[in-house]
């Protein structure tokens, strides 16, 4: 069972305010990711003796070796995807599922896939209690992709490999958008692919990033 925090409402929606004010501030321009940002509680989606660094813009371990990213870098990247609120999301890597939250607010439906069991049920019943019903969490490799949910509007990579794994590429719809980190382990580089509808890809870089692995068939090979 998920247990609020001893912050009251009003304090807590104070908190996310000025998390998505220092947002704007650091070059966050899409207001309705802005928005997601204050609204979702992101206290609820770390461990509880974490919460009290919830709005801080900073990474915290949510276990299994795992990250929850900074709020910027979730705000970036969802600010990257340009999506105009009718979408089909794929999210690789629910992780605590703050990103799917985020992502939510934003689109039609959220496809996400975990590799790591007990990461998925956590994001399954964090959603659940938030209320979220428009996102899907499924158990897998994630580097494969969903077909059975394809094609996707856009696509969001939340961790890191070694280069963009084809099985996303051919589940992108015509028109769509890819983003995530790729590159060397210790560093990637954000990528945005787009596909033209002729099944041809434009790549543009970013800037740099690190996350945690991309494990799995198409990324990189699990210990």
């Amino acid at each position: 069972m998920i247990q609020s925090s001893p912050l009251g409402r009003a304090e807590l929606a104070l908190s996310r305010r000025r998390l998505s004010d220092r947002l704007r501030a650091i070059g966050i321009r899409d207001e309705r990711v802005l928005e997601a940002v204050a609204s979702v509680p992101r206290h609820l989606l770390i461990p509880e003796a974490l919460r009290g660094q919830a709005y801080k813009d900073v990474s915290l371990p949510i276990g299994a070796g795992q990250t929850i990213s900074a709020p910027r870098t979730v705000a970036a990247m969802t600010q990257a995807l340009q999506l105009a609120g009718s979408e089909t999301v794929l999210e690789v890597g629910t992780g605590s599922g703050y990103q799917a939250a985020i992502l939510s607010r934003l689109v039609a439906r959220v496809v996400s896939i975990e590799r790591v069991p007990q990461l998925a049920a956590r994001a399954r019943t964090a959603l659940d209690h938030l209320g979220v019903d428009n996102v899907v969490v499924h158990l897998g490799d994630g580097s494969a992709g969903r077909s059975a949910d394809a094609p996707f509007d856009a696509i969001v990579v939340t961790a890191g490999g070694p280069e963009v794994p084809q099985p996303l590429l051919a589940q992108l719809a015509p028109g769509g958008c890819l983003v995530g980190p790729f590159g060397a382990r210790e560093e990637q580089k954000l990528v945005r692919m787009r596909c033209d509808g002729r099944g041809n890809f434009s790549r543009e870089e970013l800037g740099p990033c690190r996350f945690v692995e991309l494990l799995g068939t198409h990324g990189w090979a699990a210990a």
